[in-house]
């Protein structure tokens, strides 16, 4: 048929892909591949888990700051 991939096609592909990149490097990029695809996703879809960690705090739960005598530098002066 064609259009068609055969099984033997299939595995010549894969033994082309194994010499040209080699065993170490194979399952690097299938996980740098598997990284972007599900970055793609979830920027398709627009589900995002870390959207309430990036929110800043309500003002209730701030810590208040600090005097203003407090910032002001602790060196001592020379007085004569």
């Amino acid at each position: 048929m064609p259009g068609w991939i055969s099984p033997w096609e299939l595995l010549l592909l894969a033994l082309v892909v194994l010499l040209v990149f080699g065993p170490k490097r194979l399952p690097e990029m299938g996980r740098s591949l598997g990284k972007g695809m599900r970055e793609f996703k979830t920027a398709i879809t627009g589900k995002d888990d870390d959207d309430d960690r990036h929110e800043l705090p309500s003002p209730s739960r701030r810590r208040p700051s600090p005097h203003p005598l407090l910032l002001a530098s602790t060196t001592p002066s020379k007085h004569l």
